[in-house]
């Protein structure tokens, strides 16, 4: 999820590492000021540093969707315990979850042709971001009848809700992160933001699970439905201050996204000019690529609870560590390509490439270690880690390179949890998060390059297809109830092999478009 284009220069271990968020880097390119925009404004634009004031105020968003979509996965097995469920029953969790996400962007999408243009550029970027925390805050006060009445469909409900609030929040805050500062640092800085997401997702099971179970040292075991009502009414209290703090803010209001202007071809003549976005293959094939890559990252964290409950005799009340590690090797992943963000020179940039992804797992054992959980029996992480930096290098800076290597350790990954078992297995699957740590960026920029003036159509469609989190988790929870836990684990080994599939078949529907992806990387594109 990064964008901006840097100058040309010689290739270097960060430009590797940044590749992987190749997506935003193209919308960055087509960022125009709006044409009552004076030339000394285009000229500071082009010039000013990061607004690091602003930003620090817009990436509080980030870390609420973070902490909310981790947290989900302790609720999992609360509602799965409290209501008596089956393994595919407790991850509509999920469903109503992501699904949420897909229906927000269809009532934007409804409403914005309802009153005849688009809806933030009628309210305002930042209201709009306001407006969806107030939405979110919404769902998390449903959980008090909720846990009052015992009803599962009523927590549901809220969830959902909470999901609404949160796709009207992406829609907004991701070309915000664009603009607040020099289009040429865009990439790094929403990469920045994604960082702070996963410190969301690391911290997130930890700090609810402290809230429902009570302390590890305490020995809080059971959990009850009304134990569930306090974490998530203090949060939607959050909500509403940080939309009220951001609605004061300095952080800007109206920005101006131009239409396509310019190409990343090398030969414009093979460049398709198709009236909808659906006549190019490298989407259509592209929105399915991110509702199973969503899914596979979502299913496998997902199921993890019951897995180590099932096969390793783990308590409830002790997965959070392990929940946390899958969602902070996303943050390990993504921290990686964080360092083209700060004013440094080249040399220190790639000191920093190499140190993130370490200092990132730092946190996540001195977060651990905090709330008093086992954080030895992690420290062997570090050599899985230093894989995936191997397999980010070996990409040299192309997309469809990446999203192959990565897939193929995913499923290498998922194969190995499957067939051991114990500490290895449960590492195994856990791995899956740093694999699934840049695939986001890498399917959007295949998927919208070349799109011309109909990136932005194609752009909400993929956004849609977030509804994969939850659709693809209550696929494995099926399979879970049939094959047993562990063997369900095939499924995301398929979601995986269709990513594979596609990173090779889209290098070659670009080429026939006249588009050669390496020499874009080379440039400096994407």
């Amino acid at each position: 999820m990064a964008a901006g284009n840097g100058t040309p220069a010689s290739p270097s271990i960060a430009r590797r590492v940044r590749a992987g968020c190749a997506a935003v880097h193209w919308f960055s390119r087509r960022l125009r000021p709006t044409p009552q925009t004076s030339r000394e404004e285009n000229n500071n634009m082009a010039t000013q540093q990061t607004r690091w004031s602003q930003f620090g105020v817009l990436i509080t968003v980030f870390f609420f969707w973070g902490f909310v979509a981790a947290s989900n996965d302790i609720l999992i097995p609360v509602f799965k315990t409290a209501f008596g469920l089956t393994h595919a029953q407790s991850q509509l969790v999920s469903v109503a979850f992501y699904v949420a996400y897909t229906v927000g962007s269809i009532i934007y999408f409804l409403v914005s042709m309802f009153v005849g243009g688009d809806v933030l550029n009628r309210i305002g970027y930042k209201n709009g971001i306001a407006l969806g925390l107030v939405i979110s805050a919404v769902g998390t006060l449903l959980f008090y009848p909720a846990a009052n009445l015992g009803s599962f469909n009523l927590m549901l409900a809220g969830l959902f809700i909470v999901g609404l609030g949160f796709s009207l929040q992406q829609i907004a805050a991701n070309p915000l992160a664009i603009v607040m500062g020099d289009p040429h640092t865009g990439s790094q800085r929403l990469t920045m933001a994604g960082g702070v997401n996963n410190f969301g997702t690391t911290i997130g099971p930890l700090l609810v699970s402290v809230a429902i179970f009570g302390s590890v040292a305490a020995g809080g075991t059971e959990a009850s439905i009304e134990s569930v009502k306090t974490p998530y009414l203090v949060l939607g209290l959050a909500f509403i201050l940080v939309a009220v703090f951001l609605k004061f803010s300095s952080v800007p209001d109206r920005i101006d996204l131009d239409q396509v202007t310019e190409s990343e071809a090398q030969d414009n003549s093979k460049l398709l000019h198709k009236s909808s976005a659906f006549g190019y293959p490298q989407l259509v094939l592209g929105m399915l690529a991110i509702f199973v890559y969503v899914g596979v990252e979502v299913s496998t964290v997902a199921n993890l609870p019951a897995y180590l409950q099932e096969s390793m005799g783990i308590s409830t009340s002790s997965v959070a560590p392990y929940v946390s590690l899958y969602w902070a090797s996303l943050m390990i992943g993504r921290w990686t390509g964080a360092a083209g963000a700060f004013n440094v020179g080249a040399s220190a940039k790639r000191l920093l490439t190499l140190i993130l992804p370490f200092l990132a797992f730092g946190v996540f054992l001195a977060v651990n270690a905090i709330a008093k959980h086992e954080v030895s029996q992690f420290l062997g992480y570090v050599f899985v880690i230093a894989l995936m930096i191997l397999a980010t290098l070996a990409s040299r800076g192309s997309p469809a390179r990446m999203l192959l290597y990565f897939a193929i350790c995913g499923i290498a990954a998922l194969l190995i949890g499957m067939f051991t078992t114990g500490k290895a297995s449960a590492v195994a699957f856990i791995s899956v998060g740093l694999f699934c740590s840049t695939m986001w960026p890498c399917i959007f920029a295949l998927s919208i390059t070349g799109l011309g003036k109909h990136t932005n159509q194609g752009s909400s469609l993929l956004i849609m297809m977030i509804m994969g989190g939850g659709i693809v988790s209550w696929i494995q929870g099926m399979a879970a109830d049939s094959i047993g836990m562990q063997m369900s684990y095939i499924v995301g080994v398929a979601c995986f092999a269709y990513l594979a599939i596609y990173a090779l078949l889209t290098v070659g529907i670009l080429r026939s478009q006249g588009i050669d992806l390496d020499k874009i990387s080379a440039d400096g594109g994407h």
